[in-house]
């Protein structure tokens, strides 16, 4: 998926919000911002999928505040929220449908989207979100895919419940390989998140989605080889939030990938658009 104004609004939005985490420098702030938004102008005459501009835009706000981590304090308060919320539900998942679900709930943690906001009661909003179910589901369809699968991480917190899931697929006989980010970026969940969470002593293997750069999504020109052949040989990917979505939705026109199930909540309108359901969606789709 290819950036649009709408896009580039909230990511200096996000930008912004990014900056104000760690700094209340005005000088900084607006310096960080001017910049991002010169350079969103100039990528955008170049064709390319939307994660790997915010990227560098993140990368270089990161550079102006001397800090490459803004969001670490979020995320450790959203590891922690996530693991207090995991004890209270987990015995009631049953199915690789209530564990999906319990999954792209979990993608509600996200923060600083400018079209989504973030609520303070986890418990009760998880339960009213389950009692919900999907807005569109085919796990009926991936289902018999559940083989060998490469499953794409998105924020921190929410891999607590991906944590759960893959523990489920692993259990019923499935081969998993995990990934997530090299290095920080925004609240995306790292290698350290997966550690931590032993993920590494759950899945087959958790890989990372560049060798040192910081960047969103799935971008081909970054990957570790190792990635590449999983990429090659998985029956499945299984694909957590809106950066992978905008990443693996453009390779898809040019490149042979595997059938990809969208697991997430539609937090934003040109996503919405592009997927053709409202905004606030919580989606499992399978395409092949």
């Amino acid at each position: 998926m290819l950036m649009s104004e709408r896009c580039s609004e909230c990511l200096l939005g996000r930008i912004e919000y990014e900056c104000r985490l760690v700094t209340d420098d005005e000088n900084v702030i607006r310096q960080a911002v001017e910049d991002c938004r010169r350079m969103v102008s100039e990528a955008k005459k170049h064709a390319g999928p939307a994660p790997e501009i915010s990227s560098a835009l993140h990368r270089h706000a990161c550079s102006i505040l001397g800090n490459s981590d803004p969001y670490r304090k979020i995320k450790e308060m959203n590891n922690k929220d996530a693991l207090e919320l995991e004890e209270k539900i987990e015995k009631e998942l049953v199915s690789l449908h209530d564990y999906c679900l319990a999954a792209s709930i979990g993608n509600t943690l996200d923060y600083g989207s400018l079209e989504h906001e973030v609520t303070g009661n986890l418990y009760e909003f998880f339960r009213e979100e389950f009692s919900k179910g999907f807005t569109v589901e085919n796990i009926a369809d991936f289902e018999p895919l559940c083989r060998n699968i490469l499953y794409l991480c998105d924020n921190s917190g929410e891999i607590v419940f991906d944590r759960l899931l893959i523990k489920y697929l692993k259990e019923n006989g499935a081969r998993v390989v995990v990934v997530v980010r090299r290095n920080p970026i925004i609240n995306d969940a790292t290698m350290k998140d997966a550690i931590e969470l032993g993920l590494d002593k759950i899945a087959d293997k958790v890989l990372t989605n560049t060798e040192e750069i910081a960047e969103l999504g799935v971008n081909l020109s970054l990957i570790p080889k190792e990635l590449e052949e999983e990429i090659g040989n998985a029956d499945l990917i299984i694909s957590k939030g809106m950066a992978n979505y905008e990443s693996l939705s453009e390779l898809k026109k040019t490149h042979s990938l595997p059938p990809v199930a969208y697991l997430m909540m539609v937090k934003c309108e040109p996503i919405a658009e592009d997927i053709g359901i409202p905004k606030g969606s919580r989606i499992a789709c399978l395409v092949k």
